[in-house]
Parts: structure tokens; C-alpha cells; sequence
């Protein structure tokens, strides 16, 4: 699924406009990019939570010319989902890998 057809989504869902859902999305995403640049987590319940992690300095490889390049430290994003969405997606992850093991699927 794409930005837009999250949006369709959310209108229709949600019975607003696509404009309104648009907005939405992107106060969401504006709220929690934010929040994560200030170092704090966004824990949504029932959904999960996004969370700064630390990534610490490493030595690289160029694959080009092999040589070893030094990486910084940084700050990744992470997101830890909550056990009812793994349990939801689990359970359609078991209904759609029994479909792709029938004959049909192989068409």
C-alpha cells in the first residue's frame, strides 16, 4: 500500500474527505517525526511503538575499491509492533501461505 491508497483508505474508513484524510496523514507524520527528532518514543497502544536507537560507529567496506572507510555513529528509527498486530498478521500470514501451497496458486 502507497501514501495514496492509504489515504483512500482512511477517507473511506473514516468517512471524511480524501483532503481531510490527506491532512490527517500528514499531521501524523509531521507529529512523529518530530517527536523522534526530540528523542522521545510515540507508543500508539494496540498498534506499537516508534523508538530512537542508537547505531554505533562501525568500519565499512567501499565495494568498489575494497577499501575499509570508517561509518559514524548515528540515530535510527525503530518500531517495535505491538503483540496484537504480530498475532493479526501471523494469522494472515498462515491463511495466505496455506493459499500459495495449493495447485492454483501455482498458475
Amino acid at each position: 500500500m502507497n501514501k495514496s491508497e492509504l489515504i483512500d483508505e482512511l477517507a473511506t474508513k473514516s468517512e471524511v474527505s480524501k483532503k481531510q484524510a490527506a491532512v490527517m496523514l500528514e499531521a501524523l507524520i509531521s507529529t512523529v517525526t518530530e517527536t523522534l527528532s526530540d528523542g522521545d518514543q510515540v507508543v500508539l497502544p494496540g498498534f506499537g511503538t516508534f523508538s530512537i536507537g542508537l547505531r554505533a560507529a562501525r568500519k565499512g567496506r567501499n565495494p568498489k575499491t575494497g577499501e575499509t572507510v570508517p561509518v559514524s555513529a548515528r540515530r535510527v528509527v525503530t518500531f517495535r509492533a505491538s503483540q496484537k498486530v504480530k498475532e493479526d498478521v501471523s494469522a494472515n500470514t498462515s491463511a495466505i501461505a496455506s493459499q500459495a501451497h495449493t495447485p492454483e496458486a501455482a498458475l
